[in-house]
């Protein structure tokens, strides 16, 4: 599959149907031998709720986990993917054969929990930024993601309202301490960068001083990471760099602090919590008599 970040409703469902097909197989095996206890022409219908106020996200994962263990199965969604859940809202019903539902139910559940706890933090964040005076910040995303799910991960950081950071190492530059060291310096790693990945969505490098930025604007830096910068030094970089590159904060970003860090004019804020730091969404599934109640 070719990654990119548009996140359009084909590549979402292609990249769906990719993770529940590992996800599945990891579960399932050779058989859910526990469904097995249920007659098997048993029909159901089951009500998935949500335990606790949250943005969901994950409807694609979802009907595809019901889809690939039985396509007759119907899933009905009633609160849209990206919008806000109340406790016990009724998220979405399947309806169909009982021993499918039971089948699925763990995967499309896990996929849910997961990708609605990362939505929720990321739109925190972003609800936290706005409104700020004189802000624009951005959230972003980092690569701490779960492995094997990076794509799903930050697909859940777009509906949550964040900003998307590189997918990989293989799409973008991101030139730290020890790459400018190994290159010889800030205006060589630069050069390097331009001559060896010009295919390269952006060039970003990080500094750890006003000093290193100066020299990274005055070697003609685009994108520049400020790392662990106390406020004050964030004001000075805001006010150096004149609008001449995209500045991004990283590090000692949370709740309390990421306002006061908008506030200094920063372009984009990245957070390795929204994506490594994640308390699943608590949701239930529960079964009722019939298919049509």
């Amino acid at each position: 599959m070719t990654a990119h970040s548009d996140f359009s409703p084909a590549f979402v469902a292609e990249l769906a149907r990719t993770d529940v097909a590992h996800a599945l197989k990891e579960d399932v095996g050779a058989g859910d031998l526990t469904a097995g206890l249920v007659d098997p022409t048993a029909q159901a219908c089951a009500k998935v709720l949500a335990r606790e106020d949250a943005i969901i996200c994950g409807e694609p994962w979802v009907r595809a986990a019901f889809q690939q263990i039985n396509p007759a199965i119907e899933v009905v969604w009633l609160v849209p993917e990206g919008h806000r859940c109340a406790v016990d809202q009724v998220i979405f019903e399947a309806r169909g054969n009982a021993r499918g539902l039971l089948t699925a139910e763990r995967t499309a559940l896990n996929f849910l929990q997961l990708l609605s706890a990362v939505a929720s933090k990321t739109n925190e964040f972003a609800q936290a930024v706005r409104g700020v005076p004189g802000a624009h910040a951005r959230i972003v995303d980092t690569r701490k993601t779960l492995p094997g799910l990076r794509l799903a991960q930050k697909y859940a950081v777009f509906i949550g309202g964040g900003t998307n950071h590189r997918l990989g190492l293989y799409d973008a530059v991101l030139i730290k301490e020890n790459h400018i060291a190994a290159a010889g310096g800030v205006a060589a790693v630069l050069q390097r960068a331009a001559a060896v990945a010009p295919q390269a969505k952006f060039v970003e490098i990080e500094v750890e001083t006003l000093a290193q930025l100066d020299e990274a604007l005055e070697a003609g830096a685009g994108m520049v990471l400020l790392d662990n910068m106390s406020i004050a030094q964030l004001t000075d970089a805001v006010r150096l760099n004149a609008g001449r590159a995209i500045l991004e904060v990283s590090g000692g970003v949370n709740l309390a602090t990421v306002r006061t860090i908008a506030a200094t004019g920063v372009d984009r804020i990245s957070i390795g919590a929204l994506t490594k730091d994640v308390k699943a969404v608590d949701f239930s599934m529960r079964f009722t008599h019939s298919p049509y109640q």
